[in-house]
């Protein structure tokens, strides 16, 4: 998976042959058939257990706030933290893209949950959760380009769920105090794949 997790990040979802993958783990055609039919199974196996291996720490800090714009505005924040914090697997997630990393994943169930809870409670002012969902996937995915990329800008990430938590009703100075608060730490994730990553500070969100 971690050879997979290389290439994926390198060449993106759609240019991969099986033969790159093969080079990349050392092992014969015969061994990439055992598991996969396709490339597209892979990304699909890659893509569900990395996000399940991050969500369940983000998670686990996510549902100690009641608040859902709280947990918005956290989750988000861990999720691009982590992303940085291994940024083989946030360049990864900006390759594939929301459509591949997002449909059907925990991310999109945990997020749409938290909004439809805040949409039902008239916390946010919004006609309903989709509409939220795909501006915040939206900010996660290219905010991650840009803070991979050009690691300069200070605070993208909160100055995001600023404009996002403004936009969707809450005044200016709440937005501002939810979006810069502390964060709880999370440590070293011991998932299978994600505890054999370097982990580095390139890019590192501001968490």
């Amino acid at each position: 998976m971690k050879s997979a997790l290389a290439v994926f990040a390198e060449k993106g979802p759609d240019l991969p042959v099986i033969e790159d993958f093969i080079a990349a783990a050392g092992v014969a055609r015969g061994t990439f058939y055992n598991y996969f039919r396709t490339t597209g199974e892979l990304l699909a196996a890659l893509t569900g257990a990395m996000s399940d291996e991050v969500l369940a720490v983000v998670d686990a800090e996510v549902l100690k706030f009641d608040d859902p714009a709280v947990r918005i505005c956290t989750g988000t924040r861990l999720y691009v933290g982590m992303a940085c914090r291994y940024p083989i697997w946030g360049m990864f997630l900006a390759r594939i893209g929301s459509r591949h990393a997002v449909r059907g994943k925990l991310l999109d169930t945990y997020l749409t949950r938290d909004i439809e809870t805040g949409v039902q409670a008239k916390r946010f002012a919004v006609p309903n959760a989709v509409v939220v969902r795909d501006i915040i996937l939206g900010s996660i995915f290219f905010g991650l380009e840009t803070i991979l990329t050009e690691p300069s800008i200070e605070n993208h990430v909160e100055e995001m769920m600023y404009v996002v938590l403004h936009g969707i009703g809450l005044s200016k100075e709440e937005a501002r105090a939810i979006a810069f608060m502390p964060l709880p730490e999370t440590g070293t994730v011991f998932g299978p794949i994600l505890s054999t990553l370097k982990e580095t500070g390139i890019g590192r969100a501001s968490i």
